[in-house]
């Protein structure tokens, strides 16, 4: 008979060998759980980084009612699923219940030592028959269940789709949404006015500063040069340079001299970066709209007619985008969040955004001020674009906007820029995927030549 400190249990726990049980065991997990059974199964319950080891065996010591055990000769052979049987064994003994164990016998299997004897239930032939005959023996078993309070977890089949993604051992091509920042100025000065001013009126005029300025107690970093400052600040006054730093060492290290911490001199120097292209963006006609944590620049009509196609690639790999478009009775227009990273490298990050104008005879109207509008013609529209649409169409944006020009210039002194790279870096992944090549057949908008190149009758820029 079994001891009665069995009742404070209530696991059913899966000993299993990785990855060759993981098909049976997120078949029956779940079927075991609709039948009201707390299951526990390594497959999901470890979380990164624990103490996995620590974690299973804690469980079956100390929750487990039952051990249900996979075998076919490749799992028993497996040293956890080993270590699990003896700790099981001794199990039997301390709850003095000779079924603790019950054998799932996935495919015949030679006996291994502590369970040769036992009977197992049979899934070999068939997987429902094996379950229906499971089912009964706990039953019979008196297994803690409740058939009214029943939980299955979507992590099973959330793990089972995502373990359908086969890897292959093909290296592939991957394009990425970050431009690579080839050229920033060497040096980062702090100017100081000459004489007294205003402080709010100066901190302002810094934040104001054509070529952008971070400010800092009496004075401001910025790029530009000496002659640059006096002649666009002439209405605050005179400025001096009262230190000049390299501007790599300033952004790694910050500037002791003025307790300066790396941290915040590289966040006052990203801060720079993003206004200097915001200022381009604005200075090309892009069109701004702030999002809820910061601005993307879209296309308007100045720079792109609604269904117009924007060559992109290579010579002899040209393809087509749209940046703007009618669907779902509105207009979208592409645009981008740029946002300024010096990890891995010196890098902006392009954040793809769509956004939705209301329809005003063939043209864009009023962009549509309800946040959640918004959000819900994205979903609806954009759900069915995949990665190689979104890419093609930040491609196209870029050489709308600089053309053929390798690279974007973005002005931080009258002879001072930040350069950019027009064309995002190029990865290569060692492995690759099978992936269905299907769109969601809820797009609006299929751009075709975004995946397979420009129509028949539409001639490649040459």
């Amino acid at each position: 008979m079994a001891d009665s400190s069995v009742g404070s249990r209530n696991v059913v726990f899966i000993s299993k060998a990785t990855p060759g049980d993981d098909e049976f065991v997120l078949w029956l997990a779940p079927r075991l759980e609709a039948a009201g059974y707390a299951v526990y199964a390594d497959i999901l319950r470890l979380d990164p980084g624990m103490r996995w080891r620590q974690e299973l065996t804690t469980t079956l010591q100390s929750k487990a009612v039952k051990m249900l055990l996979c075998c076919q000769d490749s799992s028993l052979a497996r040293n956890g699923v080993q270590e699990e049987i003896g700790i099981a064994e001794d199990l039997v003994k301390e709850l003095k219940d000779p079924q603790f164990i019950i054998p799932l016998r996935i495919q015949p299997y030679k006996k291994v030592f502590g369970i040769g004897e036992l009977q197992y239930v049979d899934f070999s032939a068939s997987w429902a028959d094996g379950l229906n005959d499971l089912l009964d023996a706990l039953q019979k078993q008196n297994v803690p269940h409740d058939a009214l309070q029943v939980r299955i977890s979507p992590n099973w089949e959330q793990y089972r789709q995502r373990n359908a993604i086969q890897i292959k051992n093909e290296p592939e091509a991957l394009t990425s949404n970050w431009l690579r920042v080839v050229e920033i100025p060497d040096t980062i000065r702090y100017f100081a006015p000459t004489g007294s001013v205003d402080h709010s009126a100066l901190q302002k005029a810094a934040g104001d500063f054509e070529y952008h300025a971070q400010a800092h107690e009496r004075g401001f970093f910025s790029f530009a040069s000496l002659d640059d400052v006096n002649a666009k600040l002439p209405h605050i006054g005179k400025f001096e340079v009262l230190h000049e730093i390299d501007a790599l060492s300033f952004v790694k290290d910050g500037f002791p001299d003025r307790l300066i911490k790396g941290r915040d001199a590289s966040n006052w120097v990203q801060s720079i970066f993003r206004k200097a292209w915001e200022a381009y963006a604005r200075k090309r006609g892009l069109l701004s709209f702030a999002y809820s944590s910061d601005i993307a620049f879209h296309v308007a009509r100045d720079q792109a007619r609604i269904g117009q196609r924007f060559g992109w690639g290579t010579q002899g790999e040209k393809r087509s985008s749209m940046l703007r478009n009618i669907a779902k009775k509105h207009v979208w227009s592409f645009g981008v969040t740029a946002i300024p990273s010096f990890w891995p490298y010196y890098h902006f990050k392009m954040k793809s955004r769509v956004l939705f104008s209301e329809v005003s005879g063939d043209e864009a109207g009023s962009v549509v001020g309800d946040k959640a509008a918004q959000h819900r013609l994205r979903r609806s529209v954009c759900k069915g674009w995949r990665n190689p649409q979104w890419h093609g169409r930040l491609r196209a944006f870029l050489e709308m906007l600089v053309g053929d020009a390798p690279y974007i210039d973005l002005a931080v002194g009258s002879a001072d820029q930040i350069k950019l790279e027009s064309v995002p870096i190029f990865f290569t992944s060692p492995v690759t995927t099978d992936l269905p090549d299907q769109i969601d057949d809820a797009a609006e908008e299929v751009d075709e030549t975004t995946i397979i190149g420009p129509p028949a009758d539409e001639e490649d820029d040459e």
